[in-house]
């Protein structure tokens, strides 16, 4: 699925994107808020300025990521890959995050 196709679907009410494969993909600015991405491959894809409050990010791959301006209140981290992710100026309050020792 590339990301055209997960905004249509977004758009259409579907939440749950689990596992899915969105390496690289450009969702800059894109409304993904309460969105399951668990275990979604995100390695360097764009999601400046997303909304992903909310959203399930656990065991997601968002290693290479730009986070820059997401909006990631009350979003869940838990075993989430963030190495060499840009969260700069990301609004991260309250989100939920667990560190493993995988």
């Amino acid at each position: 699925m590339d990301a055209k196709e997960l905004l249509k679907r977004y758009a259409a009410g579907e939440r749950d994107f689990s596992g899915m494969n969105l390496q690289e993909a450009d969702l800059s600015g894109a409304n993904l808020s309460d969105a399951n991405l668990s275990q979604a491959n995100l390695l360097a894809a764009n999601l400046s300025d997303a909304n992903l409050s909310d959203a399930n990010l656990s065991d997601a791959n968002l290693s290479g990521a730009n986070l820059s301006y997401a909006r990631l209140s009350l979003a869940r981290f838990i075993g989430t890959n963030l190495e060499g992710a840009n969260v700069t100026d990301a609004d991260i309050v309250c989100a939920i995050q667990q560190f493993s020792s995988r």
